[in-house]
């Protein structure tokens, strides 16, 4: 028996998915695989593109461009966090620009790209020991995974929390254009027909409105202890 687990987090959109996940990867020297970073990297290849600047956006024409795509995940020791690599370029801080944030949402509502991103991320978690986020994980693509987590919080703590991230690395954005774009993006997340966003009956909810990153930690730490436990790995 393979005693290492695959751990699914999903969550709204600034929940704080990506920082519970870097935190519990490095104590459990677990693979973080973000998929809202391969989304995002879709995003910022279609606006290389020029994608969006036609009226004639046609999803036949932009899928072949992936069929040669390539994902990786490295940990920056003096960054202390997990960084995506596409096609062996490090993109991870222009992924974050407030443009490719604009459309990833969109990027992410087409099924062929879902289709094909998927197929990707079960390839991830053939040798556990993994730890998963995104939006439609612990029901669609580890649905038989060893621990489910569900993030939330609320609306305007989120868009203040992104909202400081963009000020500390010198990025010009309001607080009110923030919560604008993340109320946009839970409202597509969740109405999109195609692995919309919802919690796994499964799935144990963290709402971390008043809850630092330590006791998220701490609680987490401590249900995968008892799943140890009890399944005896």
């Amino acid at each position: 028996m393979n005693p290492k687990m695959i751990i699914t987090i999903d969550g709204y959109s600034s929940s704080g998915k990506s920082t519970l996940a870097q935190a519990l990867s490095k104590r459990l020297a677990y693979s973080h695989i973000d998929t809202g970073a391969m989304y995002r990297s879709i995003a910022l290849l279609a606006i290389r593109k020029k994608i969006f600047n036609s009226d004639l956006w046609n999803v036949k024409n932009f899928i072949p461009v992936l069929n040669n795509i390539n994902f990786q995940f490295k940990w920056n020791k003096k960054l202390n966090q997990t960084e995506i690599f596409l096609n062996k370029e490090n993109v991870q801080s222009e992924i974050k620009s407030i443009e490719v944030t604009d459309k990833v949402s969109f990027i992410a509502r087409i099924p062929e790209i879902r289709e094909k991103l998927a197929v990707i991320q079960k390839k991830f978690g053939n040798q556990k020991g993994v730890i998963m986020e995104g939006r439609d994980i612990g029901h669609r693509i580890f649905p038989h995974s060893e621990l489910k987590i569900f993030m939330k919080g609320s609306l305007d703590i989120r868009a203040h929390r992104r909202y400081q991230d963009f000020q500390k690395k010198g990025k010009k954005v309001s607080y009110e254009e923030m919560r604008r774009n993340i109320f946009h993006r839970d409202m597509m997340d969740i109405s999109r027909k195609i692995s919309p966003l919802q919690k796994p009956i499964d799935s144990v909810e963290i709402d971390n409105t008043f809850l630092n990153v330590e006791k998220q930690l701490d609680l987490v730490l401590q249900l995968i202890d008892k799943i140890r436990k009890k399944n005896k790995i």
